[in-house]
């Protein structure tokens, strides 16, 4: 899910739109204050931030992520309408991924957005589906920004999934991947597994679907 924080209204509904139109999900807010709240139940992917908002301006806002601790690497994109150096050098000292100076085109937005996300998915080794999060060198799981507690199964179950999004697997091809090979366990055990995971990961839960006769996939979907 990205973020766009931009008080024009016509801009910020097209800054969605053009993400959405690109294979992204994403919703605006039209001021610092409303993503602020919104960030204290949820963590997206990225935020596209303008520097000057009602409220609580971009760049205090930027400040309060940055000294959060549940959101201080969340990636952010600013977009400002000041040109000079110093503005630009400021904002990246205070912790923003990168900058757009307005006017800038929507497509130019998009690739800055596709490339920042490479970037902390490279450097970090995560798998995510919206507030999901789940870090390969930390192995760790957290559901917007909350630490999830997953046995070793349901973890390696999950990354599994996350991994292949839209992919049906059977209960014997996860019998086979999660657990050992040489396993006896009947499917019951997979299905016994599922269920705790779902539980566990809170309203994604949903995305793992029981695929009938064959065994189980998960899927993206829309939480706007």
């Amino acid at each position: 899910m990205i973020w766009c924080v931009e008080d024009d209204a016509s801009i910020r509904e097209i800054e969605v739109y053009a993400l959405r139109s690109t294979g992204f999900e994403a919703m605006g807010f039209e001021d610092g204050l409303a993503c602020w709240q919104a960030l204290k139940e949820q963590k997206p992917e990225l935020i596209v931030l303008d520097v000057m908002l009602p409220e609580l301006d971009g760049v205090q806002l930027l400040q309060k992520i940055r000294n959060t601790p549940a959101l201080a690497d969340l990636p952010i994109l600013m977009a400002t309408a000041k040109g000079a150096e110093f503005d630009k050098i400021q904002l990246l000292d205070l912790g923003a991924d990168d900058y757009l100076v307005k006017p800038f085109g929507m497509m130019e937005m998009v690739s800055r957005v596709k490339a920042i996300l490479r970037r902390c998915k490279k450097q970090e080794k995560v798998l995510t589906l919206g507030g999901l999060v789940l870090k390969l060198d930390a192995h760790t799981v957290t559901l917007d920004g909350v630490r999830v507690m997953l046995t070793f199964k349901e973890y390696e179950l999950l990354r599994l999934f996350l991994s292949n999004l839209g992919c049906a697997f059977t209960r014997e091809e996860l019998l086979s991947r999660v657990w050992d090979a040489d396993f006896l366990g009947q499917t019951r055990t997979v299905d016994m597994h599922i269920r705790t995971l779902r539980q566990k990961i809170g309203r994604y839960g949903a995305c793992i679907e029981t695929v009938r006769n064959v065994g189980y996939r998960m899927e993206a979907r829309d939480e706007t």
